[in-house]
Protein backbone atom coordinates (compact mmCIF):
# COMPACT_ATOMS: atom_id res chain seq x y z
CA UNK A 1 0.00 0.00 0.00
CA UNK A 2 2.56 2.24 1.11
CA UNK A 3 4.30 1.79 -2.25
CA UNK A 4 0.86 2.39 -4.54
CA UNK A 5 0.37 5.67 -2.61
CA UNK A 6 3.84 6.93 -2.84
CA UNK A 7 3.66 6.69 -6.53
CA UNK A 8 0.04 7.53 -7.16
CA UNK A 9 1.51 11.35 -6.59
CA UNK A 10 4.76 11.41 -9.33
CA UNK A 11 4.00 12.69 -12.20
CA UNK A 12 5.89 11.83 -15.67
CA UNK A 13 5.77 14.21 -18.94
CA UNK A 14 6.44 11.86 -21.72
CA UNK A 15 8.55 13.99 -24.70
CA UNK A 16 8.51 12.94 -27.91
CA UNK A 17 8.08 15.01 -31.19
CA UNK A 18 5.32 13.68 -32.08
CA UNK A 19 2.14 12.58 -30.73
CA UNK A 20 0.93 9.74 -33.19
CA UNK A 21 3.53 9.70 -36.66
CA UNK A 22 6.35 6.96 -36.12
CA UNK A 23 6.99 3.85 -34.33
CA UNK A 24 8.28 5.96 -31.30
CA UNK A 25 5.33 8.54 -31.35
CA UNK A 26 3.16 4.99 -31.28
CA UNK A 27 5.22 3.74 -28.48
CA UNK A 28 5.25 6.75 -26.74
CA UNK A 29 1.35 7.63 -26.73
CA UNK A 30 0.84 3.74 -25.46
CA UNK A 31 3.18 3.68 -22.49
CA UNK A 32 1.51 7.05 -21.36
CA UNK A 33 -2.04 5.26 -21.78
CA UNK A 34 -0.10 2.13 -19.81
CA UNK A 35 1.10 4.59 -16.88
CA UNK A 36 -2.27 6.41 -16.63
CA UNK A 37 -4.22 2.67 -16.80
CA UNK A 38 -2.18 1.48 -13.73
CA UNK A 39 -2.35 4.51 -11.64
CA UNK A 40 0.38 7.14 -12.59
CA UNK A 41 -0.34 10.81 -13.70
CA UNK A 42 1.16 10.98 -17.40
CA UNK A 43 1.08 13.48 -20.12
CA UNK A 44 2.81 14.26 -23.39
CA UNK A 45 4.47 16.98 -24.82
CA UNK A 46 5.15 17.31 -28.48
CA UNK A 47 5.92 19.12 -31.39
CA UNK A 48 3.65 17.81 -33.14
CA UNK A 49 0.02 17.37 -31.90
CA UNK A 50 -2.61 15.41 -34.34
CA UNK A 51 -5.48 14.54 -31.75
CA UNK A 52 -7.60 16.90 -28.68
CA UNK A 53 -6.62 14.21 -26.71
CA UNK A 54 -6.63 16.42 -22.58
CA UNK A 55 -3.63 14.02 -21.90
CA UNK A 56 -0.98 14.98 -24.58
CA UNK A 57 0.24 18.73 -24.72
CA UNK A 58 1.72 20.41 -27.71
CA UNK A 59 4.37 23.28 -28.20
CA UNK A 60 2.25 26.52 -28.84
CA UNK A 61 2.57 26.33 -32.77
CA UNK A 62 4.91 29.40 -34.11
CA UNK A 63 7.24 30.17 -36.93
CA UNK A 64 10.29 29.18 -34.95
CA UNK A 65 9.00 25.27 -34.73
CA UNK A 66 9.25 24.88 -38.62
CA UNK A 67 12.10 26.94 -38.73
CA UNK A 68 14.16 24.53 -36.37
CA UNK A 69 13.05 21.87 -38.54
CA UNK A 70 14.11 23.61 -41.66
CA UNK A 71 17.31 25.26 -40.15
CA UNK A 72 18.61 21.63 -38.48
CA UNK A 73 18.10 20.14 -42.23
CA UNK A 74 20.08 22.93 -43.89
CA UNK A 75 22.76 22.37 -42.14
CA UNK A 76 22.77 19.12 -42.21
CA UNK A 77 22.56 19.08 -46.28
CA UNK A 78 25.16 21.33 -46.72
CA UNK A 79 27.74 19.18 -44.58
CA UNK A 80 26.19 16.62 -46.99
CA UNK A 81 27.88 18.73 -50.12
CA UNK A 82 23.97 19.50 -50.73
CA UNK A 83 23.40 16.03 -51.91
CA UNK A 84 19.84 14.65 -50.55
CA UNK A 85 21.43 11.17 -49.89
CA UNK A 86 21.49 10.67 -45.98
CA UNK A 87 19.80 13.71 -45.64
CA UNK A 88 17.24 12.33 -42.76
CA UNK A 89 19.54 9.82 -42.20
CA UNK A 90 21.37 12.06 -39.86
CA UNK A 91 20.15 14.24 -36.92
CA UNK A 92 22.51 16.86 -35.12
CA UNK A 93 20.33 18.51 -32.45
CA UNK A 94 21.27 22.56 -33.33
CA UNK A 95 17.76 23.39 -32.90
CA UNK A 96 15.13 22.94 -30.33
CA UNK A 97 12.51 24.00 -27.97
CA UNK A 98 13.71 25.13 -24.11
CA UNK A 99 11.00 23.46 -22.30
CA UNK A 100 11.95 23.70 -18.65
CA UNK A 101 9.98 26.74 -18.20
CA UNK A 102 6.95 25.36 -19.00
CA UNK A 103 4.04 24.55 -16.76
CA UNK A 104 3.86 20.93 -17.28
CA UNK A 105 7.78 20.86 -17.39
CA UNK A 106 7.73 22.43 -13.46
CA UNK A 107 5.07 20.21 -11.97
CA UNK A 108 6.35 16.74 -13.39
CA UNK A 109 8.64 14.37 -11.05
CA UNK A 110 9.83 12.31 -13.73
CA UNK A 111 10.68 13.52 -17.32
CA UNK A 112 10.60 10.68 -19.71
CA UNK A 113 12.95 11.66 -23.02
CA UNK A 114 11.95 9.69 -26.05
CA UNK A 115 12.19 10.60 -29.99
CA UNK A 116 13.40 13.90 -29.56
CA UNK A 117 14.88 14.69 -33.04
CA UNK A 118 14.13 17.18 -36.07
CA UNK A 119 13.96 20.19 -34.34
CA UNK A 120 11.91 18.96 -31.01
CA UNK A 121 15.05 19.63 -28.67
CA UNK A 122 18.59 20.47 -29.03
CA UNK A 123 21.50 19.36 -27.45
CA UNK A 124 21.68 22.41 -25.15
CA UNK A 125 18.13 21.80 -24.16
CA UNK A 126 18.51 18.58 -23.30
CA UNK A 127 21.63 19.75 -21.31
CA UNK A 128 19.29 22.60 -19.83
CA UNK A 129 16.91 19.87 -18.37
CA UNK A 130 19.41 18.05 -16.97
CA UNK A 131 21.30 20.34 -15.15
CA UNK A 132 17.37 21.33 -13.90
CA UNK A 133 17.24 19.13 -11.00
CA UNK A 134 15.07 16.81 -12.67
CA UNK A 135 15.29 13.25 -12.95
CA UNK A 136 15.09 12.34 -16.16
CA UNK A 137 13.96 8.95 -18.02
CA UNK A 138 15.45 8.29 -21.58
CA UNK A 139 13.93 5.71 -23.68
CA UNK A 140 15.82 4.72 -26.60
CA UNK A 141 13.93 4.01 -30.02
CA UNK A 142 17.06 3.90 -32.08
CA UNK A 143 20.46 4.10 -31.57
CA UNK A 144 20.86 8.16 -31.64
CA UNK A 145 21.54 9.10 -28.19
CA UNK A 146 24.30 6.28 -28.34
CA UNK A 147 26.46 7.56 -31.07
CA UNK A 148 26.96 10.77 -32.63
CA UNK A 149 24.29 11.43 -35.59
CA UNK A 150 23.11 8.42 -36.98
CA UNK A 151 20.00 6.33 -36.01
CA UNK A 152 21.51 3.25 -37.50
CA UNK A 153 24.92 2.09 -37.31
CA UNK A 154 24.28 -1.15 -39.37
CA UNK A 155 28.04 -2.64 -39.78
CA UNK A 156 30.09 0.82 -38.34
CA UNK A 157 31.66 0.21 -34.68
CA UNK A 158 32.71 3.83 -34.19
CA UNK A 159 30.49 5.07 -31.68
CA UNK A 160 32.31 1.90 -28.91
CA UNK A 161 35.36 4.29 -29.27
CA UNK A 162 33.95 7.78 -30.56
CA UNK A 163 32.43 8.80 -33.56
CA UNK A 164 34.27 9.64 -36.87
CA UNK A 165 35.04 9.00 -40.66
CA UNK A 166 31.40 8.76 -40.60
CA UNK A 167 29.82 6.35 -43.43
CA UNK A 168 27.17 8.70 -44.01
CA UNK A 169 29.04 11.59 -44.86
CA UNK A 170 30.70 12.44 -48.52
CA UNK A 171 34.14 10.06 -49.01
CA UNK A 172 33.23 8.53 -45.73
CA UNK A 173 33.88 11.18 -43.73
CA UNK A 174 37.18 12.18 -41.97
CA UNK A 175 38.67 12.54 -38.40
CA UNK A 176 37.24 16.32 -37.72
CA UNK A 177 34.12 15.83 -39.54
CA UNK A 178 30.04 16.56 -38.64
CA UNK A 179 30.12 12.84 -36.36
CA UNK A 180 33.34 13.93 -34.29
CA UNK A 181 32.01 17.44 -33.91
CA UNK A 182 28.54 16.39 -32.65
CA UNK A 183 30.21 13.30 -30.80
CA UNK A 184 32.16 15.98 -28.40
CA UNK A 185 29.07 17.99 -28.06
CA UNK A 186 27.08 14.82 -26.80
CA UNK A 187 30.35 14.39 -24.39
CA UNK A 188 29.29 18.07 -23.16
CA UNK A 189 25.52 17.44 -22.61
CA UNK A 190 26.59 14.37 -21.03
CA UNK A 191 29.01 15.49 -18.53
CA UNK A 192 28.12 14.69 -15.23
CA UNK A 193 24.80 13.80 -15.14
CA UNK A 194 23.52 10.82 -14.90
CA UNK A 195 20.46 9.94 -16.62
CA UNK A 196 18.19 6.54 -16.73
CA UNK A 197 18.26 5.02 -20.94
CA UNK A 198 15.71 2.48 -21.44
CA UNK A 199 16.00 0.01 -24.32
CA UNK A 200 13.14 -1.50 -25.97
CA UNK A 201 15.02 -4.55 -26.48
CA UNK A 202 18.03 -6.30 -25.19
CA UNK A 203 19.85 -6.15 -28.40
CA UNK A 204 19.66 -2.58 -28.12
CA UNK A 205 20.39 -2.08 -24.52
CA UNK A 206 23.59 -4.05 -25.35
CA UNK A 207 24.56 -1.88 -27.91
CA UNK A 208 24.13 1.13 -25.76
CA UNK A 209 26.34 -0.81 -23.53
CA UNK A 210 29.42 -0.64 -25.94
CA UNK A 211 28.79 3.23 -26.66
CA UNK A 212 32.02 5.06 -25.53
CA UNK A 213 28.80 8.14 -24.61
CA UNK A 214 27.52 6.48 -22.19
CA UNK A 215 29.52 4.63 -20.20
CA UNK A 216 28.67 5.99 -17.10
CA UNK A 217 25.08 5.66 -17.33
CA UNK A 218 22.51 3.49 -16.55
CA UNK A 219 21.18 1.46 -19.40
CA UNK A 220 17.94 -1.10 -18.64
CA UNK A 221 15.94 -2.87 -20.69
CA UNK A 222 11.89 -2.84 -21.28
CA UNK A 223 9.63 -3.22 -24.52
CA UNK A 224 7.24 -1.04 -25.34
CA UNK A 225 3.44 -1.90 -24.40
CA UNK A 226 0.97 -2.49 -26.41
CA UNK A 227 -3.10 -2.41 -25.77
CA UNK A 228 -4.78 -5.95 -26.26
CA UNK A 229 -7.91 -4.19 -25.86
CA UNK A 230 -7.51 -2.57 -29.33
CA UNK A 231 -5.09 -5.25 -30.65
CA UNK A 232 -6.76 -8.39 -30.70
CA UNK A 233 -8.33 -11.36 -32.97
CA UNK A 234 -11.17 -10.36 -35.38
CA UNK A 235 -13.02 -12.61 -37.15
CA UNK A 236 -10.81 -12.88 -40.43
CA UNK A 237 -13.75 -13.44 -43.47
CA UNK A 238 -15.31 -10.81 -42.49
CA UNK A 239 -12.65 -8.11 -41.29
CA UNK A 240 -11.43 -9.03 -45.38
CA UNK A 241 -15.23 -8.35 -46.79
CA UNK A 242 -14.63 -5.11 -44.99
CA UNK A 243 -11.91 -4.67 -46.67
CA UNK A 244 -12.68 -5.81 -50.03
CA UNK A 245 -10.16 -8.42 -49.71
CA UNK A 246 -9.96 -11.70 -51.35
CA UNK A 247 -11.70 -14.63 -49.15
CA UNK A 248 -10.58 -17.32 -51.00
CA UNK A 249 -6.82 -16.88 -50.72
CA UNK A 250 -4.01 -17.30 -48.39
CA UNK A 251 -2.76 -13.66 -47.39
CA UNK A 252 0.53 -12.32 -46.74
CA UNK A 253 1.24 -8.53 -44.92
CA UNK A 254 3.88 -6.26 -45.47
CA UNK A 255 3.68 -3.11 -43.62
CA UNK A 256 5.98 0.16 -43.15
CA UNK A 257 5.25 3.61 -42.81
CA UNK A 258 6.49 3.94 -46.04
CA UNK A 259 6.46 1.01 -47.92
CA UNK A 260 9.72 2.00 -50.59
CA UNK A 261 12.38 2.36 -47.30
CA UNK A 262 15.16 0.33 -48.76
CA UNK A 263 15.63 -1.00 -44.64
CA UNK A 264 12.09 -2.46 -44.66
CA UNK A 265 13.89 -4.90 -46.79
CA UNK A 266 10.82 -4.92 -49.66
CA UNK A 267 13.22 -6.55 -52.22
CA UNK A 268 14.24 -9.41 -50.03
CA UNK A 269 10.18 -10.20 -50.06
CA UNK A 270 9.94 -9.56 -53.51
CA UNK A 271 12.61 -12.11 -53.62
CA UNK A 272 11.34 -14.81 -51.61
CA UNK A 273 8.10 -14.99 -53.27
CA UNK A 274 9.60 -15.11 -56.70
CA UNK A 275 11.66 -18.51 -55.52
CA UNK A 276 7.91 -19.53 -53.69
CA UNK A 277 6.23 -19.43 -57.37
CA UNK A 278 9.00 -21.81 -59.10
CA UNK A 279 9.11 -23.80 -56.60
CA UNK A 280 5.19 -24.20 -55.89
CA UNK A 281 3.38 -22.85 -58.69
CA UNK A 282 0.16 -23.58 -57.02
CA UNK A 283 0.71 -20.71 -54.82
CA UNK A 284 0.64 -18.32 -57.83
CA UNK A 285 -3.52 -19.02 -57.97
CA UNK A 286 -3.89 -19.47 -54.14
CA UNK A 287 -1.64 -16.56 -52.37
CA UNK A 288 -1.91 -13.11 -52.47
CA UNK A 289 0.56 -9.68 -50.68
CA UNK A 290 -1.40 -6.89 -49.00
CA UNK A 291 1.31 -3.85 -48.55
CA UNK A 292 0.43 -1.59 -45.99
CA UNK A 293 1.95 1.63 -45.96
CA UNK A 294 3.10 5.10 -48.00
CA UNK A 295 3.94 4.56 -51.73
CA UNK A 296 2.42 0.94 -51.65
CA UNK A 297 1.29 1.16 -55.07
CA UNK A 298 5.46 1.88 -56.26
CA UNK A 299 6.53 -1.93 -54.84
CA UNK A 300 3.64 -4.18 -56.06
CA UNK A 301 5.43 -4.63 -59.90
CA UNK A 302 8.23 -6.58 -58.03
CA UNK A 303 5.78 -9.19 -56.49
CA UNK A 304 4.79 -12.22 -59.02
CA UNK A 305 1.41 -12.23 -56.50
CA UNK A 306 -1.19 -10.78 -56.71
CA UNK A 307 -1.21 -7.50 -54.55
CA UNK A 308 -3.20 -5.23 -53.10
CA UNK A 309 -1.69 -1.76 -52.02
CA UNK A 310 -3.87 -0.67 -48.77
CA UNK A 311 -1.69 2.89 -48.80
CA UNK A 312 -0.98 4.60 -45.42
CA UNK A 313 -3.19 4.16 -43.33
CA UNK A 314 -3.58 5.89 -39.51
CA UNK A 315 -6.70 4.66 -38.35
CA UNK A 316 -6.10 2.23 -36.11
CA UNK A 317 -9.33 0.18 -35.87
CA UNK A 318 -8.26 0.15 -39.74
CA UNK A 319 -5.22 -1.10 -38.85
CA UNK A 320 -6.27 -4.16 -36.76
CA UNK A 321 -8.96 -5.47 -39.58
CA UNK A 322 -5.32 -5.58 -41.96
CA UNK A 323 -3.86 -7.40 -39.39
CA UNK A 324 -6.69 -9.75 -38.66
CA UNK A 325 -7.11 -10.52 -43.13
CA UNK A 326 -3.80 -11.39 -43.04
CA UNK A 327 -2.42 -15.06 -42.94
CA UNK A 328 1.27 -13.88 -41.96
CA UNK A 329 3.21 -11.25 -41.47
CA UNK A 330 6.64 -10.55 -43.36
CA UNK A 331 8.94 -7.59 -42.33
CA UNK A 332 12.22 -8.64 -43.57
CA UNK A 333 13.91 -5.40 -41.96
CA UNK A 334 17.85 -4.62 -42.19
CA UNK A 335 18.01 -3.00 -39.37
CA UNK A 336 15.55 -3.35 -36.23
CA UNK A 337 15.15 -2.35 -32.57
CA UNK A 338 11.83 -3.87 -31.55
CA UNK A 339 9.21 -3.21 -33.99
CA UNK A 340 5.52 -2.40 -33.09
CA UNK A 341 4.37 -4.19 -35.88
CA UNK A 342 5.44 -7.62 -35.06
CA UNK A 343 4.11 -7.10 -31.85
CA UNK A 344 0.71 -5.72 -33.62
CA UNK A 345 0.36 -8.68 -35.88
CA UNK A 346 1.10 -11.81 -32.89
CA UNK A 347 -1.66 -9.55 -30.45
CA UNK A 348 -4.21 -10.07 -33.73
CA UNK A 349 -2.79 -14.21 -33.25
CA UNK A 350 -0.92 -13.83 -36.75
CA UNK A 351 2.35 -15.32 -36.73
CA UNK A 352 5.39 -13.20 -38.04
CA UNK A 353 8.76 -13.48 -40.40
CA UNK A 354 11.78 -11.89 -40.08
CA UNK A 355 15.32 -11.68 -39.97
CA UNK A 356 17.99 -12.70 -37.01
CA UNK A 357 18.30 -9.07 -37.11
CA UNK A 358 17.87 -6.43 -33.84
CA UNK A 359 15.31 -7.17 -30.99
CA UNK A 360 13.46 -9.35 -33.74
CA UNK A 361 14.23 -12.49 -32.40
CA UNK A 362 13.48 -11.12 -29.00
CA UNK A 363 9.58 -11.38 -30.02
CA UNK A 364 9.45 -14.17 -32.40
CA UNK A 365 10.46 -17.71 -30.76
CA UNK A 366 11.07 -19.37 -33.92
CA UNK A 367 8.45 -21.97 -35.11
CA UNK A 368 6.26 -21.42 -32.10
CA UNK A 369 4.95 -18.17 -32.65
CA UNK A 370 6.86 -17.37 -36.28
CA UNK A 371 10.17 -17.94 -38.24
CA UNK A 372 13.18 -16.21 -37.41
CA UNK A 373 15.32 -16.33 -40.98
CA UNK A 374 18.76 -16.02 -41.98
CA UNK A 375 19.92 -12.60 -41.89
CA UNK A 376 19.39 -10.70 -45.73
CA UNK A 377 18.54 -14.58 -46.94
CA UNK A 378 15.68 -14.52 -48.97
CA UNK A 379 15.38 -18.13 -49.60
CA UNK A 380 15.32 -18.76 -45.83
CA UNK A 381 12.33 -15.80 -45.76
CA UNK A 382 10.58 -17.88 -48.42
CA UNK A 383 10.96 -21.11 -46.17
CA UNK A 384 8.96 -19.18 -43.34
CA UNK A 385 6.23 -18.15 -45.35
CA UNK A 386 5.96 -21.34 -46.37
CA UNK A 387 5.72 -23.21 -43.07
CA UNK A 388 3.78 -20.14 -41.91
CA UNK A 389 1.09 -20.60 -44.54
CA UNK A 390 1.34 -24.83 -45.02
CA UNK A 391 3.34 -26.82 -42.80
CA UNK A 392 2.44 -25.05 -39.19
CA UNK A 393 -0.64 -25.79 -36.70
CA UNK A 394 -2.46 -22.46 -37.12
CA UNK A 395 -4.00 -22.58 -34.02
CA UNK A 396 -1.16 -23.46 -31.99
CA UNK A 397 0.83 -20.43 -33.17
CA UNK A 398 -1.99 -18.17 -32.91
CA UNK A 399 -2.10 -19.42 -29.28
CA UNK A 400 1.47 -18.58 -28.66
CA UNK A 401 1.45 -15.42 -30.46
CA UNK A 402 -1.55 -14.79 -28.11
CA UNK A 403 0.27 -15.97 -25.19
CA UNK A 404 3.85 -13.84 -25.86
CA UNK A 405 2.37 -10.38 -25.58
CA UNK A 406 0.08 -11.08 -22.65
CA UNK A 407 3.20 -11.83 -21.10
CA UNK A 408 5.78 -9.82 -22.25
CA UNK A 409 4.14 -6.49 -23.66
CA UNK A 410 0.62 -5.84 -21.51
CA UNK A 411 -0.42 -2.43 -20.68
CA UNK A 412 0.36 -3.53 -16.99
CA UNK A 413 3.10 -5.49 -17.60
CA UNK A 414 5.44 -3.03 -19.29
CA UNK A 415 3.76 0.11 -17.07
CA UNK A 416 4.83 -2.00 -13.41
CA UNK A 417 8.56 -2.37 -15.07
CA UNK A 418 8.22 1.79 -15.92
CA UNK A 419 6.81 2.13 -12.05
CA UNK A 420 9.85 0.63 -10.36
CA UNK A 421 12.57 2.73 -12.86
CA UNK A 422 10.44 5.98 -11.93
CA UNK A 423 10.68 4.73 -7.83
CA UNK A 424 14.66 4.36 -7.96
Amino acid sequence: MVFICTFVMMRILIVNTSERAGGAAVAAHRLMEALNNNGAKAKMLVRDKQTEALTVIGLSPSWKLHWNFLWERFCVWFHLRFRRQHLFDIDIANTGTDITNLREFKEADIIHLHWINQGMLSLKDIRKILTSGKKVVWTMHDIWSATAICHLTLDCRHFETGCQYCRLLPRGGSENDLSAKVWKQKQQMLEGQLITFVACSQWLAGEAQKSALLQSQRILHIPNPIDTRVYRPLDQQKVRQELGLPTDQRLILFASQRATNPYKGMKYLAEACQLLVSQYPEMKENTAVVVLGGHAEEVTDSLPFKSFPMGYVNDEQRIVKVYNAADVFVLPSLSENLPNTIMEAMACGIPSIGFHIGGIPEEIDHLENGYVATYQDAADLAKGIRWALDESFKEDVKSACLRKVARNYSQQSVAQHYIEVYEQ
